[in-house]
């Protein structure tokens, strides 16, 4: 079985988003204004009905699952395969530190090149695939009546997204990152049995494709 719609929500502002500080796994919280955008968001994810509530166990992203869990009644399962990427002794550093520091990296980094994040963090690519095995994991429980939200982290839904509908490496830049509390919507296409974007860094509720595109 194929699950219906996956809505891959990023949590969230925090205080280190507001400083550009590179997060990674660093469990910080939301601050208020994140507080209020996820209050804001899963009001409206609330209208979608979803049936299954996933985060990853990061604070920032339970947090946010939280808000849509108390309009729901929802259960929130945690899996940590749903974590941002691990950048090891990068965390709290500015991207401006990091240039700084390690001008190599992150001009590697810049360029899209592969590049391990910290000493013993993760490489995009590695992330990408444990978020995919988490989607597909998700996915494959559920059925076709199911609307699964999943909360959890920019970079790692964005890439994780990428990896699990078998884009390639090399086309990811050209999905913008997500905003704080904006989310992905993805859906099974009956045409072709694989998943397709319906909307991507979304802030309010998806509305029907009425257009001549075969596509909708």
């Amino acid at each position: 079985m194929t699950a219906g719609r996956l809505i891959v929500w990023r949590h969230g502002r925090t205080e280190w988003n507001l400083q550009d500080k590179i997060q990674g796994q660093a469990d910080i919280p939301l601050d208020e204004v994140g507080i209020a955008q996820a209050r804001t968001a899963a009001a409206r994810l609330a209208t979608l009905a979803p049936t299954r509530l996933f985060a990853s166990d990061l604070q920032r992203a339970a947090a946010t699952a939280g808000e849509l869990a108390v309009l729901t009644g929802l259960k929130i399962e945690y899996d940590e395969a749903l974590r941002e990427i691990d950048v090891d002794d990068w965390a709290g550093l500015t991207q401006a530190e990091l240039a700084a520091q390690n001008p190599e990296a992150a001009a590697r980094i810049k360029a899209g090149e592969s590049q391990r994040r910290g000493t013993a963090g993760e490489t995009v690519e590695e992330v990408a695939d444990r978020f995919a095995e988490a989607l597909t994991r998700i996915s494959v429980q559920g059925t076709a009546a199911d609307t699964t939200v999943i909360a959890t982290h920019g970079l790692a839904a964005r890439v994780g997204i990428c990896r699990f509908l078998g884009i390639p490496d090399a086309h990811w830049p050209a999905f913008g990152g997500l905003s704080n509390c904006n989310w992905v919507s993805l859906l099974p296409s009956t045409r072709t049995h694989r998943w397709r974007i319906e909307e991507w860094n979304a802030g309010s509720l998806p509305e029907p494709v009425m257009s001549d595109d075969p596509q909708r």
